[in-house]
């Protein structure tokens, strides 16, 4: 399959998980990666996996929540492979769980670090490199947590993550005459490492289960691959949008 073939990516949050899924999947179809997570032995084998597989990736170690890593993503897609054409800036938190009174500064600043101003910092760097290559795609993790649904506990995430939306329609906006296209991608539970921070026992899988209208969590490989349809051409008419790839949880009253 070669959905992305001649292009080159750059995905966060790419140790485990959805990120993890997406490298994956990105690299089977073409892609050149350059890949970032902040524990570099579990990223560095991702891009080990790939390599045996036939694929290319380079990995950069660092904290998506730190400028001087964005600019090196970039730096090193130039370097390594000649220039950008899609970034998934997948990285995230939950953050500080607690009723939205008791969440502290530190937690609320820390959440929207990780999973807002990385966005921002990502797209400094990004948007020129998309530019000098013609345009490209920019991808965003975000949730239908703060979009259709709101849930206890999850006042700092929410908001960091309905934040992207905007930014994203803003991105779609200036940049749409030039090719560049920014998407945000809202999956529903899924059974990540991160998911299992708040799905922690059984009885809370179950209960987050009967919530989607599909009764199940999502496996990470769903979600990579609707990340893959905004990258790729396939969605080359989309843009500012915020994609539901919940399950049917925004729907779903049964």
């Amino acid at each position: 399959m070669t959905a992305l073939i001649n292009k080159i990516a750059i995905i966060t949050g790419a140790s485990s998980g959805i990120g993890r899924a997406a490298a994956k999947l990105f690299a089977a179809e073409g892609a050149r990666l350059v890949l970032c997570a902040r524990g570099k032995p579990a990223l560095d084998k991702v891009v080990a996996e790939i390599r045996e597989e036939g694929g290319e990736a380079v990995a950069v170690a660092g904290d998506v929540k730190d400028e001087s890593v964005a600019k090196a993503l970039v730096e090193t897609a130039r370097d390594s492979f000649g220039g950008l054409d899609i970034a998934f800036n997948n990285a995230g938190t939950v953050g500080e769980l607690a009723p939205v009174p008791e969440i502290s500064v530190a937690g609320w600043r820390e959440t929207l670090d990780v999973n807002l101003t990385s966005a921002f910092l990502a797209v400094k760097y990004q948007i020129p490199a998309l530019l000098a290559r013609g345009g490209g795609s920019l991808i965003f993790t975000s949730t239908f947590v703060g979009h259709t649904v709101g849930f206890p506990n999850l006042g700092a995430y929410a908001a960091s993550k309905a934040g992207l939306v905007g930014l994203v329609q803003v991105i779609a906006a200036e940049f749409g005459a030039k090719k560049i296209r920014a998407n945000a991608l809202l999956p529903g539970g899924t059974d990540t490492p991160m998911g299992r921070e708040v799905i922690n026992t059984p009885e809370i899988r179950s209960f987050v289960e009967g919530l989607h209208a599909l009764k199940r969590l999502a496996e990470p490989e769903e979600i990579a691959r609707s990340a893959l349809f905004l990258a790729s051409d396939a969605s080359s008419f989309m843009t500012g949008a915020a994609l539901l790839v919940d399950g049917g949880m925004s729907i779903n009253k049964t």
